[in-house]
């Protein structure tokens, strides 16, 4: 399962966020200082600092932290291909605010002193530790870095709206090819313990509140020029060609209220015409079966967009 054709391809918000993470944590590695990015309360309510609260949505604190989290960024492009880039930078700014805001909140709720108050009853009992105190690391204390708001955001979207579509045995123990996403993303969640489960939390918290459509936030959207910028920002990269929309045909669905909708859809494409295997692809990843999938596309002219929302009214049914 790999979130679609390998490559960017229709996802130019998610390549630069991979790109940018990836930059400032190599760059911040060499300059040594990742593990100190961390919120403190000192930080936010005595000494804010407007740099580290930006380089710690994107600087991961570790290498193996930045291995999984980037791939998890990376297969979580299909959340931009299903809805747009338009959308998805509006997901992108709605997780990494709203998980931020509950990290402050836990913060302060914490002070920055849980650690050192475990650590005091265990200086009582064993003054002998005393000295290791001496030489510990102050950034331990803080929660880690890096864009766990989005990640753990995702995992929300992952967990409703993308279908399993492969199930498979080991040891009798039951797995289908979406486990193999959530144990990467356990691994992350564990990666620093108590720093690294801190932000995850947060982050599923913000990926609920927008699945809820807290103040109609699903439907918010950039302008489309702002989608382009980052289009032209990143590096080219070829995606599954669109058909052109010449006349439109109704159809009705069922919503999630319950009501019946008209939805208009593109008419379908001259039986010569055969849908892209990118197209196809990207479907199939999502969980949908070829067959489907392929019709689909034929009634969407190719558009993967359009596509994937009659497979999903379907499945609705």
């Amino acid at each position: 399962m790999n979130g679609g054709p390998s490559g960017f391809n229709n996802a130019p918000v998610t390549k630069t966020f991979v790109i940018a993470s990836a930059i400032f944590t190599i760059f911040l590695r060499i300059k040594g200082g990742p593990n100190k990015l961390g919120l403190s309360y000192q930080d936010i309510f005595w000494n804010p600092h407007l740099w580290k609260l930006i380089l710690s949505v994107f600087a991961f604190s570790s290498t193996p932290e930045m291995m999984f989290g980037l791939y998890l960024l990376y297969y979580f492009r299909v959340f931009e291909r299903q809805i747009g880039s338009n959308k998805y930078l509006v997901f992108i700014l709605f997780s990494v605010i709203v998980s931020l805001l509950f990290e402050v909140f836990a913060v302060a709720l914490l002070k920055g002193d849980f650690s050192a108050n475990v650590l005091s009853a265990a200086l009582q009992s064993c003054p002998t530790i005393k000295c290791v105190c001496l030489y510990a690391d102050p950034s331990a204390n803080l929660p880690t870095s890096g864009p766990y708001g989005l990640i753990f955001a995702s995992f929300v979207p992952f967990y409703f709206d993308i279908p399993v579509s492969t199930r498979f045995h080991i040891f009798s123990n039951h797995f289908s090819d979406k486990s193999f996403i959530y144990l990467a993303g356990v691994q992350l969640l564990l990666s620093s313990w108590k720093r690294s489960i801190l932000p995850g939390i947060c982050g599923i918290l913000a990926g609920s509140l927008y699945r809820l459509n807290l103040f109609g936030i699903r439907k918010a959207k950039f302008p489309e020029l702002i989608a382009s910028f980052f289009s032209w920002l990143s590096w080219p990269s070829t995606g599954s060609p669109r058909g052109a929309t010449t006349r439109n045909v109704t159809g009705s669905a069922l919503s999630h209220a319950g009501r019946h909708v008209e939805r208009t859809y593109p008419a379908p494409m001259a039986p010569s015409t055969e849908p892209t295997e990118d197209a196809i692809a990207t479907l199939v990843s999502m969980g949908f079966d070829r067959s489907s999938a392929r019709q689909a596309l034929v009634q969407a002219r190719n558009d993967i967009n359009t596509a994937t929302n009659i497979l999903l009214e379907a499945v609705s049914h």
